[in-house]
């Protein structure tokens, strides 16, 4: 019996030994993988040093001129907000729900654990959370996982871990919810709290409500099942599993809970995307200005980058003019498409020109594909045709889904007009309003910055203002009579309309407020074409314009911005002043790095007294030339001058509008220039281009906040400029000249200019 218990005895001592030999092994083990992990055997694991100095990727920030936010340039949408920006009930929110001892703990939460351990495992309960401390989560956040099998979940787990413990040394507590809410994932490459907020409820971080933080730190355990926009329903049970948990945390009162809990998600999407929102291609030009200032900067070893630095960049657009202007834009534009479709019917160019619409297809991606592969244009074009596919086609009516093949893509979207439209202040050159095209995913293609195209009439003022500074007399009548230069292969400029104007002889005025075609030729002759181009040039244009006597019809190609320019001379006295987007640029702390401010050329390109009887004149444009239907149509009563433009075979209409605080410059045409508008009365600068100002100056005078703009008045002209303006606009010819003259026949002469 004895030997039986020794033998028993020595069994169990045996069994102990090796348990406790095991045992000793899995530590010896475990703490030897702990030192590998450590030692960096399993990858590296950063420093004290590297985690105190670590650094955002910032996206940078575009401002309006009135301060409200209109877009982002980013890798990773962040905009980093100091602990103070954090209200009450967001900290409340996000410690309830995902760290309640947060406080209490150096990093790593043992209780935690051991409650989520017995849970998990010997309760099968797999809804009790993952046990990290949010010390635990900024470490995945600075430092994310790579790989996702078991072993390395462990790895990361214990990196997570040992991270933490150096981020609890290095930090204070406030500093590390700082950290974990400026990093921290919301999905859809949104990162902080400060991104997050403005995207679901367009409000900075400091002044979210309750709810709406319990709506936003909801997000965070599942970033795309919680997702308020997707899965509204789902979003609103988390945000009150939330509440609920900053009751049990005794940070909100019950009745709280039931109040909150009773509301809706309330949000205000704002998405800051490449290709929509407000003034789209502003932001890209902005995007382009930057890019040259930072190259320039970094080349002083300076190290910006406008992806990632977390620049503010406050712009001169004016907000509510822009968003107006877009407004009107799509009203007038809708309504122009309509009438442009119906004026060409089923003879339209787009359904009927294969030669067009080959020559457009030759330019595509998928014909220079082909083309590549060894396919002839007949088997291209044939491909290009009958390969049909669902595409998505805009309209002003809306979007449509079809099956359509690459041609008919072609004929869509080869009929719409595109526009340009560009307000500036001419006293300081500040972009006000910058529409660059109908729609910017559609046509990246700029008609401010990128397009230049001619200008028409709008040309006309500088061959005036030329003839004037030369000392042609404003009351100089020239005839409106139709003449073939010979010198010029027979050319003979007409006039449009079936006015009889044979016996007609126009003043200055009146020939440039109609825009007699005949009359401007003619002043271009007196002014001479090499002081017109010399005007041109010091009035900022610096493009190079053909020495033409057509360039008094405005052959010219400009672009609209330089045109712009150009025209600000008037409002400062002959002096031009270039336009500018950008008034400052700050660092993420906002501290001031650079201001720009745009300068008048030192040198005016006419006199005080030119630039006053010019104004006169195109106020004559307004008030009874061809841009008269913003008074009797528009009811517009502001102090404005003008003038419209239509290049030939009506391929562009413009109009520019000039008040002492504008510089307005309209353009409507189609990029595919071998097509024009129909017919005149549809195509025409005061029917295609004017609308677009009209209608938007009028709403600018309903509101005050716009009185700077719209209120003021040109300066009295002086008493020599009256007296240089009064005559007659129209004289006829007299009673022995219209014997001897017959109507029938154009004269024949040489130009002279």
């Amino acid at each position: 019996m004895k030997k039986k218990t020794r033998k028993s005895s020595k069994r169990k001592r045996n069994i102990f030994k090796i348990i406790g030999i095991g045992v000793l092994c899995f530590l010896a083990f475990f703490l030897f993988f702990l030192g590998s992990i450590n030692l960096g055997l399993w990858g590296k694991i950063p420093s004290k040093k590297e985690l105190s100095s670590f650094q955002y990727q910032m996206a940078s920030e575009v401002f309006t001129a009135d301060s409200v936010l209109i877009g982002k340039y980013y890798l990773y949408d962040r905009q980093p907000v100091t602990f103070n920006d954090f209200p009450e009930h967001l900290k409340h929110a996000l410690i309830a729900i995902e760290d309640e001892r947060f406080y209490e703990h150096n990093g790593i939460d043992i209780r935690s654990l051991i409650r989520v351990g017995f849970k998990t495992i010997l309760l099968g309960d797999n809804s009790s959370g993952g046990g990290s401390t949010l010390t635990q989560q900024l470490a995945k956040n600075l430092y994310p996982r790579k790989e996702r099998n078991k072993t390395n979940i462990i790895v990361d787990k214990v990196k997570e871990m040992i991270i933490a413990k150096r981020l609890e040394k290095i930090f204070t507590k406030d500093e590390i919810l700082t950290n974990y809410l400026n990093t921290v994932s919301f999905g859809d490459n949104t990162f902080g709290i400060e991104s997050a907020a403005l995207k679901f409820f367009n409000s900075r971080t400091k002044d979210i409500t309750a709810t709406q933080a319990a709506t936003l730190v909801g997000m965070l355990k599942a970033t795309y099942g919680y997702n308020p926009r997707v899965f509204p329903d789902k979003s609103l049970g988390r945000r009150n599993l939330v509440l609920r948990a900053m009751y049990n945390n005794n940070f909100i009162s019950e009745d709280q809970v039931a109040k909150f809990s009773q509301e809706d998600l309330n949000l205000d999407y704002r998405e800051f995307d490449y290709n929509a929102g407000i003034a789209p291609y502003f932001r890209e030009e902005v995007r382009k200005e930057m890019l040259r200032w930072i190259k320039e900067q970094n080349e002083n070893e300076t190290d910006y980058n406008i992806y990632t630095s977390g620049l503010k960049i406050y712009t001169t657009l004016n907000f509510k003019m822009q968003k107006l202007a877009e407004v009107v834009m799509v009203d007038h534009m809708t309504k122009l498409q309509n009438s442009f479709e119906k004026s060409y019917g089923t003879n339209a160019p787009w359904l009927k020109d294969k030669n067009l619409i080959q020559k457009i297809a030759k330019r595509t991606p998928s014909y220079k594909r082909l083309q590549e592969n060894g396919f002839s244009h007949e088997q291209i074009i044939d491909s290009l045709s009958n390969d049909k596919k669902k595409r998505t086609f805009n309209s002003w009516e809306g979007d449509e889904e079809i099956t359509a093949s690459t041609i008919d893509s072609i004929q869509h979207y080869t009929k719409f007009l595109n526009t340009g439209s560009l307000a500036v202040d001419p006293t300081n050159g500040e972009i006000l309003v910058w529409i660059g095209g109908i729609n910017f995913e559609q046509y990246k293609y700029d008609h401010i910055s990128q397009s230049k195209r001619q200008v028409g009439s709008t040309f006309k003022p500088i061959v005036y203002t030329t003839a004037v500074e030369q000392g042609v007399s404003p009351c100089t009548y020239f005839s409106a009579e139709e003449i073939e230069y010979d010198n010029l292969k027979g050319w003979s400029p007409s006039n449009s309309g079936n006015k009889d104007e044979a016996y007609l002889n126009y003043s200055m005025e009146e020939g440039l407020s109609n825009s007699i075609n005949t009359i401007a030729v003619k002043v271009l002759e007196k002014a001479g074409i090499g002081n017109v181009l010399q005007m041109a040039e010091a009035m900022g244009i610096e493009d190079k314009l053909p020495n033409e006597a057509s360039i008094a019809l405005g052959t010219g190609e400009i672009k609209i911005i330089d045109l712009a320019q150009a025209y600000t001379s008037y409002a400062n006295n002959g002096k031009h002043i270039k336009p500018v987007l950008i008034k400052s640029i700050s660092n993420h702390k906002d501290s001031v790095l650079v201001n720009f401010q745009s300068e008048l050329s030192r040198k005016a390109a006419f006199s005080k007294e030119t630039g006053q009887i010019m104004i006169e004149m195109m106020k004559s444009t307004i008030n009874s030339g061809t841009a008269s239907r913003l008074r009797n149509t528009y009811g517009l009563k502001n102090d404005i001058a003008g003038k419209t433009g239509t290049t030939q075979n009506n391929k562009d209409a413009w109009f520019v509008a000039l008040t002492p605080k504008l510089v307005h410059i309209t353009w409507v045409g189609l990029d595919q220039h071998e097509i024009g508008f129909s017919n005149t009365s549809i195509g025409q600068g005061a029917n295609a281009a004017l609308p677009l100002f009209g209608l938007w100056m009028k709403e600018l005078n309903k509101d005050n906040n716009f009185d700077k703009y719209t209120k003021p008045n040109f300066q009295k002209p002086s008493p020599s400029v009256l007296e240089a303006l009064n005559c007659d606009p129209v004289k006829r010819d007299g009673f022995f000249k219209r014997l001897f003259k017959n109507p029938n026949k154009k004269k024949n002469k040489k130009f002279n200019g």
